[in-house]
């Protein structure tokens, strides 16, 4: 495979890149350097900058309005131009027939550099506006011939469903009500006067017809009931199909409705109430003959419009198609050529305007890969005047930038969320490459289920040139995005899994175990052999009674033990901070008092478990000591061990020494800080300084905090002034939190022992509750039998173990790295570096 696409063997080389440089464990040395762009090369040098995307321009013009610095028209134009391209992109989504969009990488590159650039981009311009202009008049086509067939269709209706009422009128004599104007007179005519037409029947009634939204049917009847007094006969059919709206796409449902009253103001009533409800009216003659020439007429007319229709419709699906295979990269050059305009506008012109003047930070070592790049800009405008690039010394504060490939952002990723590191503090995630999958694996040790999620991990990595270029939904580009990460948990796992001995709440006999059961009545007691299990839980503890008495005793105990070990190590941490950043005060006054504190109390309980491990208890005459009964006591009774008791020879004098050590480190912290600080301050106003530092800091802050607010830079000789006051409440603060912290800390990494307890034994009950009451069955029944619950006890390690469990300790496992670890080293107070790049912008922007 390519660089692009590293493979497994590759992460050790990936971990070997991770930090940036070779002998740095923080963040990569940043540098700010000037440009100096003549300006027919400075399109062509910011788009090759943007390809190359490792320089983060500085804005020169921070007091000018948007709307009146130099590259405006362009932005605009080119907004205009993603507007169109958004428009396509709409109109493509909301075709129910799928039109294919050509992937970026499958289409023809537009040049936008060179000589030949501004024609290229008025063509386009051209282009999108010509699209834009015959889809907008097919719209409209289209709108306006559905609308006159959906009018048509409505009008066959009211016509076919008037003449199936009339023609029931004529087989059927139905009793009206009369009117009040004349109660002698019926509503129908009588049986003589009907005889003298032949094929129709009049009426002396009029009638009003049209359609209805069939929602609305109830409320109509009841309006028109009660604004009429009931003089009024009404009849309504469902039309089966319905109207699609061709903009939104959404389906109404119609009624057909015809209504009979006596008199024109009744009638009036009756249209303005129908329209009032969205009614549509038609004009249907009570003259049979001429319904059905009005019939024909609107079916020869719809047949026509529906043809029409159709010709628009594919004429349209062909515009679309054309749009479809060149959106992509219309698409990606709007997008790059508005972010080149808006990173131009961040420059200064010169005094002459004939050059633009850029600030922005770069690593370090990639000055020379830049001043590559803009060789090449020249080249591709066809010019010979070159940019030129310088670097500036400078006291603020760079962003950090930490350099990652696909293997390790996933790590770094988790550690960014937390906070961006200071400049060149010691990253955290170069560490968590290991820490985070191992107490991820700890919580969730199974030999089994880390398979699982370790072959799912590997299934994406061969998958994830394909993946790479199409959309996963949300929920799986965030599993596609830690790919790696899942990689390592699986794989950790299945190492904790042997370490358990645990296989889906089986335990596997690699090596012959240290117990014999030998036969008895009863209850069988384990009989120790002599061998030792060489890796591992010895299986002969598998299905015993005190199994669990046992697993429990040794996981709370390792889980304090690898708690103590990962803060210690963060705290560690802190040694090369205050080295890079020169604060050696910090190193007697926080570093030094507090691994003592930390290992005095806690480190003392470590080295008590592995003491007590290593000792054959059977051979001794006392009983274990209880640890916790034992720190406990070392704090309410310190000298004092009772005989019975007794751990070890002389250790009420070590745990006096210990947990006096314990509280000589609290004032230690307490004081020694402020002490020097207020010594420092002294000294410097015995020396007449300080009335110059004070005059400096009353004029120099406020500057230096807009500048900090803008930007994010801050000066050296800018810092912040910290009163002696302020620096002994900051310093009670981080005392009384380390202290407490500890004990927190400490208790908080039980979590280890808790969650790998419950995912052991929801395990063993789901195993018990599916397969462990099928494996037995025999025949044809008992094959399916098991074949189903195998199937089904798979789905649910999946989903539940795998899954949730491993969602579970995912979550805690980051809460141990973000809250017991960063705390004890991490500032956290950088901001991050953003380069111009056009890589990293989503394309659907």
């Amino acid at each position: 495979m390519g660089d692009d696409y590293p493979s497994l063997f590759r992460a050790f080389q990936a971990l070997l890149m991770f930090s940036g440089t070779k002998s740095n464990l923080g963040s990569e040395q940043m540098s700010l350097v000037q440009l100096y762009i003549p300006t027919e090369v400075a399109h062509d040098t910011v788009a090759e900058l943007g390809e190359l995307g490792n320089v983060q321009f500085k804005d020169l013009n921070p007091t000018v309005n948007p709307f009146q610095r130099s590259f405006v028209g362009e932005i605009r134009r080119f907004e205009d131009m993603a507007r169109r391209v958004r428009f396509f992109a709409s109109q493509i989504e909301k075709e129910t027939d799928v039109i294919p969009i050509r992937p970026l990488y499958d289409s023809a590159p537009l040049i936008t550099v060179g000589p030949s650039a501004a024609h290229n981009i008025d063509e386009l311009d051209v282009t999108l506006a010509e699209h834009e202009t015959r889809l907008l008049q097919m719209n409209a086509s289209y709108k306006l011939l559905s609308e006159r067939t959906k009018e048509l269709v409505e009008a066959r209706h009211v016509l076919r469903e008037t003449a199936g009422f009339f023609e029931k009128a004529e087989t059927q004599q139905t009793d009206i009500r009369t009117s009040f104007d004349d109660s002698s007179a019926p509503l129908l005519q009588h049986d003589d006067r009907e005889n003298q037409y032949s094929s129709t029947v009049q009426f002396d009634l009029e009638f009003v017809a049209g359609t209805i939204d069939r929602a609305r049917i109830p409320t109509f009847e009841r309006v028109l009931w009660r604004v009429l007094r009931g003089n009024l006969y009404m009849n309504h059919t469902d039309i089966t199909e319905p109207f699609v709206d061709p903009e939104t796409g959404s389906e109404t449902r119609k009624n057909v409705f015809i209504i009979f009253a006596h008199g024109d103001a009744l009638l009036a009533k009756i249209r303005k109430v129908a329209e009032s409800m969205g009614a549509t009216l038609y004009p249907i003659d009570a003259n049979a003959d001429k319904r059905s020439d009005s019939l024909r007429e609107v079916t020869a007319r719809l047949e026509d419009l529906q043809t029409i229709l159709y010709n628009t419709k594919a004429n349209r699906r062909e515009e679309l198609v054309t749009i479809g295979e060149n959106l992509a990269r219309w698409r990606d050059v709007v997008r790059k050529e508005k972010m080149i305009y808006e990173m131009m506008n961040l420059f200064n012109y010169d005094v002459r305007r004939k050059t633009l003047v850029a600030e922005g930070w770069c690593p370090t070592r990639d000055i020379a890969i830049i001043q590559v790049a803009l060789g090449h800009a020249t080249e591709e405008s066809g010019t010979s005047v070159v940019p030129i690039l310088h670097e500036l010394r400078t006291n603020k504060k760079p962003p950090t930038f930490n350099r990652t490939n696909k293997f390790t952002e996933g790590f770094q990723a988790i550690m960014d969320s937390y906070g961006v590191a200071t400049y060149q503090e010691v990253n955290p995630g170069l560490f968590a490459i290991i820490t985070f999958p191992f107490l991820f694996a700890v919580m969730f040790g199974d030999i089994g289920h880390g398979l699982i999620i370790f072959f799912a991990a590997v299934y994406m990595i061969m998958n994830e040139r394909k993946w790479a270029k199409g959309g996963l939904g949300e929920i799986m580009s965030l599993f596609f995005f830690g790919r790696y990460i899942i990689l390592l948990m699986g794989l950790f796992s299945v190492y904790t899994g042997l370490m358990y001995n645990d296989i889906f709440s089986k335990s596997l006999h690699i090596w012959h175990s240290g117990w014999d059961f030998p036969e008895s009545n009863g209850t069988l007691h384990g009989v120790s052999n002599g061998h030792v299990y060489p890796f591992g839980l010895d299986p002969g503890w598998h299905g015993a009674d005190n199994a669990l008495v046992f697993t429990n005793s040794y996981k709370m105990k390792m889980a304090i033990i690898l708690g103590v070990i990962h803060m210690t190590f963060a705290l560690c941490l802190q040694l090369p901070n205050h080295i890079k950043f020169k604060r050696p005060l910090d190193i007697y006054a926080n570093f030094i008092p507090q691994m003592i504190f930390l290992q005095s109390i806690f480190g003392y309980l470590v080295v008590c478990i592995i003491y007590k491990w290593t000792i054959d208890w059977t051979k001794v005459t006392t009983e274990p000591p209880s640890l916790l009964n034992m720190l406990i006591a070392m704090f309410l009774s310190p000298g004092s061990v009772d005989s019975e008791s007794q751990f070890y020879p002389g250790q009420g004098f070590v745990q006096v020494v210990l947990l006096l050590l314990a509280m000589v480190c609290v004032p230690w912290m307490l004081c020694m800080k402020p002490y020097f600080s207020g010594r420092r301050c002294r000294r410097f106003r015995a020396k007449g300084m300080w009335g110059l530092i004070m005059t400096v800091l009353a004029t120099v802050p406020m500057r230096c905090w807009k500048s900090k607010k803008k930007d994010g830079d801050t000066d050296k000789s800018c810092q912040e002034q910290h009163d002696f006051g302020e620096v002994v409440i900051h310093q009670i603060i981080h005392t009384i939190e380390f202290c407490l912290g500890c004990i927190s800390h400490t208790a908080s990494y039980l979590r280890l022992w808790a969650l790998s307890l419950a995912h052991a034994q929801l395990s063993e009950v789901l195993w018990s509750m599916t397969m462990e009451g099928v494996l037995g069955m025999e025949g044809i029944f008992g094959m399916i039998v098991i074949t189903f619950t195998t199937v089904m006890w798979f789905s649910m390690t999946v989903a539940i173990l795998c899954l949730m469990e491993g969602l579970s300790a995912f979550l805690h496992a980051l809460r141990l790295h973000w809250v017991e670890a960063n705390s004890k080293h991490y500032e956290g107070a950088g901001y991050a570096f953003t380069p111009l790049s056009f890589a990293k912008v989503d394309v659907n922007e």
